[in-house]
């Protein structure tokens, strides 16, 4: 993950957007947007990021304008406890967060293409755990399966598709969803490992 992933610079009605993939070093420099809170209060979530952003295995992708962060999207391990955690060429994507008065401008999308644009996971098996509860549905002023549609249409420009799977977090509401993305250079091992970690109960 050591390769070297080029600021993106593009011109809109709001100003400038830098895409680029974040060190922790240059957070101080930064600030959050106040409309990013959804995970938690925008002070916090630059902590969070830097956390993330300085761990060996952690990578964040971020959006701005001038120094201020308006969206972010987040990489790293999964969570020692998951069953995810028993297949080495898993990652997660923690969150993806647009600030709201930007949400109508395509920044997602444009977030996640930088991101997986950067070539750095084209190694991996990328999984995203989609569950209701945490979605900004009165902030989107959709109803929960508007903003699943949503969402399957954002991740699958990129390459995700919906998976089957017997998680218990996933089958606890019908609009839960894990979603997954084979880089190219996946191997076959690494998707047999995968499909059979889908319908493991046992490896909770």
């Amino acid at each position: 993950m050591s390769k070297i992933v080029l600021p993106l610079a593009v011109e809109t009605m709001f100003g400038t957007l830098v895409f680029e993939k974040l060190a922790k070093e240059q957070l101080t420099g930064y600030s959050m947007h106040h409309e990013l809170n959804n995970f938690r209060q925008p002070e916090k979530q630059k902590i969070a990021l830097g956390f993330i952003a300085d761990s060996p295995e952690g990578m964040v992708f971020i959006t701005r304008i001038n120094q201020t962060i308006i969206g972010y999207v987040t990489f790293h391990y999964p969570d020692e406890y998951s069953r995810w955690r028993k297949h080495p060429a898993v990652l997660e994507l923690g969150g993806i967060e647009v600030a709201n008065s930007f949400r109508q401008q395509r920044v997602a999308s444009e977030l996640l293409k930088f991101a997986f644009g950067s070539g750095l996971m084209e190694k991996n098996i990328v999984i995203t755990t989609e569950y209701f509860r945490h979605w900004d549905i009165q902030g989107n002023q959709l109803d929960i399966w508007e903003y699943r549609k949503m969402l399957d249409r954002l991740f699958g420009k990129v390459g995700f598709v919906a998976k089957p799977t017997d998680d218990p977090d996933i089958l606890e509401h019908p609009a839960n969803v894990l979603m997954a993305r084979y880089g190219s250079k996946v191997t076959s091992d690494d998707l047999m490992l995968f499909e059979q970690l889908a319908f493991s109960k046992i490896m909770l």
